[in-house]
């Protein structure tokens, strides 16, 4: 079973008005990452996930993947495996960065959150700052990565 972890960048949080700004995929080996304006297109993101027979994400029932099927027309039919909900089965309740905290994961790309990612892209759109690009794709990375250590501790 091929089994990919995903998380998305958005400008906002409706996925009728705001966009995905970047895809991250990481496949237990790889990262892989779609940016808007770049690669993130609806054939290179079938291609990525034409293989999957199980995506894990957090809160991707409630937002990655309803953003990916509207703004991009994703239909995925395998299993999806959302670990926000397992996660409160066994009394782990938050967002993804608190759960990340409670389980002993710690951050390297220096952004906080959401709100942050949202700022990175918009001064990487205005000003062409690659090192926003750049700072964005690290937190992005470090979320589809960590994702691994959540299943852990949520199946445990």
């Amino acid at each position: 079973m091929d089994k990919l972890y995903l998380d998305i960048e958005t400008t906002g949080l409706s996925k009728k008005r705001n966009e995905v700004t970047v895809v991250g995929v990481y496949d237990g080996e790889k990262v892989y990452q779609l940016v808007q304006g770049k690669t993130l297109t609806q054939s290179d993101l079938d291609a990525l996930l034409k293989d999957a027979d199980c995506l894990v994400t957090y809160n991707g029932k409630r937002f990655d993947l309803p953003f990916l099927e509207y703004n991009y027309g994703l239909e995925f039919h395998g299993e999806h495996k959302d670990l926000m909900y397992l996660g409160w089965d066994v009394g782990l309740k938050g967002g993804l960065k608190k759960i990340e905290s409670e389980i002993g994961i710690t951050r390297d790309s220096g952004v906080c959150g959401g709100r942050e990612a949202v700022v990175l892209w918009n001064r990487y759109r205005r000003y062409d700052c690659n090192e926003s690009l750049s700072k964005l794709l690290r937190y992005n990375r470090e979320d589809v990565i960590n994702l691994v250590e959540v299943e852990k501790a949520v199946e445990k």
